[in-house]
Formats: C-alpha cells, structure tokens, sequence
C-alpha cells in the first residue's frame, strides 16, 4: 500500500511531467469507476500537484486568454486523491493509454498525451472540489511539529490505551505512517509492537528540532551522536525513503533493489511477525509486548513474486487466445458423451454381478407357518350347549 513517502514522490512526478502542458477539454472517468464524475472542462488549463500526509491534491486551474481574462469563466478546481491499495499517476501517449486509468486529463499537443489515475485494484478515490481531510492530523514528513505538538498533547485520548504498533496507523494522530514504516521506526529504538502506546509516548519532550533539510550523511552521524525517539523517527524514516526513490510505485523506476536493501525488519528474513487487533501484520524482533493477542501465531510468509506484468499494458503482453463457441460446444459433448459412457460399464457391471449370484435353495426355503385356529366353529357350541341342557334335565 503506498504510504507518505510514495504519495509524495507521486505529487513531485505529476509537478516534473506537468511543468509546461497545457491540458484541455472534459477530465473522463472510466466506466467501471465507483468515484465521482470531475465536473471540469476548459480548453486550456494546467495541473501541479502537492501531498499532505496519505493525500495528493491535484489543482486544474485555467489557463487566462489572450486579454488575460479566465476562459468561460472557469473556477479552479482542486481534487483529492487517495491511493487506496495500488493508486499512481502515469503520463502516457492516448494510444498507450492504461488498461485500469479510471480518470484521465488529456493535453492540447498533438499527437495528445494522457495524464492518468491508474489503479488496479480500485481502492482510490477521488473527490473533486475536495479539502484535505479534516480528520487526518499534521503531515509527519512536512509538518513535524504541529505533528509532534498534536500526538504529545492527546495522550490521554482513549486511542492511546491501544499497542503502539496499531495507534502507529491512526491517521488521526500519524499521517503518512504506514505498515512498512511502522515496522522500521519501532525495529530501530528496539520498541515491542504491542506496548501500550502512552507507555512508550509519555515524557517525550514537546519541543524537539529536527533539521529537514539535512543531508542523509549530516543525518547519520547525528543519530549516531544521540538517539533519537519514536516521534522523530516518524519523521525522518519517511525522508529516507523519500531519498530512496519510493518502495515501488513510481511508473519510470523498475529497479527497488535499493529500496530492499534499505529494509531492516519489515519482510527481512529472521524477523517474526504476528497480526494486530485490526488484521495488519507487525513484523518485529524480539518480544512483542505485554498486549500481543493471546495465542496468536505468525502468519505464513508469503514469498515475494514480482509482477513485470501488473503495470504493462503495452502490446508485450500476452493475450489470451479466445475459444470459438464451437470449441466449447465440441468440449461440452465430449464431456456429455464421457459421463454417458461411465454410466453404461456401471449398469453392465451391475447385471453380470446378478447374473453371477447362485439361486436361492427351494428346500432350504422358509415357508411361514399357519396359526392354528383356537377358536371353535359356531356349530360346536350350539351342539354343546344343548347337551348341557338334557342331562340338567
């Protein structure tokens, strides 16, 4: 899932793309998109973007006439991104166009290129004439002490009863933090991932300064000199990674290696993992903390397959031939007349079986016996009776 770090480096490649096209015309929608329609259209506009956290804002602002007037009287607009699972920007020639772009900005230049939302697996959204939102706290990258000020001041919130490793993803609290990273922050200070988080977070000082625009070696060797707290590190992982070049969902970079080499804890062989209340996986070492779930066992790790192919859509890829009805027709009969077949051998097999059987010995045969009839005939009594009078007599 793209965390801080990658909706960042997202804003800055539509910036780099952007920078001088001029778009135009309606933004389209993809069929199958669940997200709202962009009510924009202008014959000639521009696009920059900015993040906050886990959002990108893409702003479409026309462009003015020739008399320096706004064309048609067209507003600006700002829409707000979230990536969901797989979300990037991808600028693409109208002919490369990818196979899941669910929202498309198309330049003026011809032949015309496309500035696309492609995600595959549809958990972005989008909200046109949209704010940042305001349940998500202070960016932790770009805005470390409102950042720091926020979360050191809420302590008493009932959020933070909960384990670190899970108010870690409270966006409420730590925009832009992610599973990855909260792997990696809570790794480095040696943090178990199930620790109540107001344990770990009382008695850090309000008023820390962090230089942001340090270089990685200045960075090095002063967290060598002090050791910096679980807050900071929210802070400067994510610079790291931004350094980095992303964990891998920037469309022009195909090569992670360095971004895999970088991690120490989360996926790195050795390390255990186990799942929070909420179903993410923590990867640690170590003890997990006086809050790990009882009887939780880790889960099975899954091996890392790298998909060439997920953001291809070029003629390379393979297509699957199509079958013909006729083929289909063909294979259902065979399957039809198989089955019959299968029936016939039983009902032989069946009849030989009876025929095979000895017949039944006649003298050995058991016949159900009579009852005897207790009872005297009607007659008998009668003749009885009358006996029984005479010799009274």
């Amino acid at each position: 899932m793209p965390e801080g770090p990658e909706l960042h480096l997202a804003s800055l490649y539509v910036n780099r793309v952007c920078e001088g096209v001029v778009f135009t015309g309606a933004v389209r929608k993809s069929d199958v998109s669940k997200s709202p329609d962009v009510p924009f259209s202008c014959e000639a506009y521009t696009i920059t973007a900015a993040s906050r956290g886990k959002e990108v804002k893409l702003t479409l602002r026309p462009k003015p006439g020739d008399d320096g007037k706004r064309r048609n009287g067209t507003e600006p607009m700002d829409v707000v991104f979230r990536f969901g699972m797989s979300g990037l920007f991808k600028m693409t020639a109208e002919e490369e166009l990818p196979k899941h772009a669910h929202l498309r900005f198309y330049t003026k230049e011809k032949p015309r290129r496309v500035l696309s939302f492609v995600d595959t697996r549809r958990f972005g959204t989008w909200q046109p004439n949209g704010t940042w939102q305001p349940d998500r706290g202070p960016c932790v990258m770009f805005e470390y002490k409102r950042f720091r000020e926020n979360v050191l001041s809420r302590l008493s919130d009932h959020a933070f009863d909960r384990p670190i490793c899970e108010v870690l993803l409270n966006q409420k609290y730590f925009n832009g933090i992610g599973n990855y990273l909260r792997a990696e922050i809570l790794h480095r200070l040696n943090i178990p991932p199930f620790e109540c988080a107001r344990t770990v977070l009382t008695g850090l000082d309000p008023d820390d300064v962090c230089e942001t625009q340090e270089t990685m070696d200045d960075m090095k060797k002063r967290v060598k000199q002090e050791t910096p707290d679980v807050l900071r590190l929210c802070h400067t992982v994510p610079l790291e990674v931004v350094r980095l070049g992303g964990k891998g969902y920037d469309p022009e970079k195909q090569d992670y290696a360095d971004f895999e080499a970088w991690l120490q804890c989360y996926y790195v062989d050795g390390m255990k993992s186990l799942r929070d209340s909420n179903g993410r996986t923590i990867w640690f070492s170590g003890n997990p903390g006086p809050m790990a779930p009882k009887g939780a066992k880790s889960p099975k790790a899954k091996k890392r397959v790298k998909k060439e192919e997920d953001h291809d859509y070029t003629e390379k890829k393979k297509k699957k031939k199509p079958v013909s009805r006729r083929g289909n027709a063909t294979e259902k009969k065979a399957v039809k007349k198989e089955n019959v077949d299968k029936k016939t051998i039983k009902k032989e097999k069946d009849e030989k079986v009876r025929k095979t059987r000895a017949p039944p010995d006649k003298k050995n045969k058991s016949v159900p016996r009579k009852r005897k009839n207790t009872e005297a005939p009607a007659a008998d009594l009668q003749e009885n009776r009358r006996i029984t009078r005479r010799s009274s007599r």
